[in-house]
């Protein structure tokens, strides 16, 4: 994680500098408590505290009932504003179609990611209707080392599979999005491990490729062998 210091020729100072930190931390992990984002950000409870309650006071961050972070309505108005006009709003429009028939023929919890070149950012998703089910990553970076969507955004050729490397108890099936020679984004199947087996993986990996064929053509992308 970047931290911020404050020195006279810096445009940022040394409190905003802490607040963006714990803002990108919290969206990061999709929740998480004053103890963890303390310590991933290098700081004291107290401090950090102090800047999760003014990111709290404008609506960036709410927290809930146990403690808890999570970002606030502010964040989701700012990111619906993006993908509604932002440089993504015409991917994620084409590709909701296709998390929608990834879901229906796998039963499981589909989503649309990209690179930010550190990350893998999740962008839209269609929940899977199962009562146990994965739900919860739209906004949320993973790492792209380790992880299936980060190795599709790589380029790494066909379905990438892993399993507990970001959540326990957790599978990704993930495929990535070409345009000629470079990968724009990801399409990933995410489930319970348990089941996510031998056969649920291989319909999924299917169901992907099916996808990325579609997603190609429809937004006029180069097909590349994949």
């Amino acid at each position: 994680m970047t931290t911020f210091s404050e020195t006279p020729d810096d445009p940022v100072p040394r409190s905003v500098g802490r607040a963006f930190d714990l803002l990108e931390i919290v969206v990061g992990e999709g929740e998480t408590n004053l103890t963890t984002a303390a310590t991933l950000a290098g700081l004291t409870p107290t401090t950090a505290l102090r800047h999760l309650r003014a990111l709290e006071s404008r609506g960036y961050l709410r927290r809930d009932a146990d403690g808890s972070y999570s970002a606030g309505p502010t964040v989701l108005r700012l990111a619906a504003a993006t993908l509604d006009d932002g440089p993504f709003a015409r991917l994620v429009a084409v590709a909701q179609p296709v998390l929608d028939e990834l879901t229906e023929r796998t039963g499981e919890s589909s989503y649309l990611a990209v690179s930010d070149g550190d990350s893998a950012v999740y962008l839209a998703t269609c929940e899977s209707r199962r009562s146990i089910r994965h739900v919860g990553w739209v906004g949320k970076a993973v790492p792209l080392t380790g992880t299936a969507v980060g190795e599709a955004l790589a380029g790494i050729i066909g379905a990438r599979t892993k399993s507990g490397s970001v959540e326990a108890d957790i599978a990704a099936v993930a495929r990535g999005v070409p345009d000629g020679d470079r990968v724009v984004a990801a399409l990933s199947i995410i489930g319970p491990s348990h089941r996510m087996d031998h056969d649920a993986v291989e319909s999924a990996a299917a169901a992907l490729q099916h996808g990325v064929k579609r997603l190609v053509a429809e937004l006029g992308l180069t097909k590349v062998a994949s």
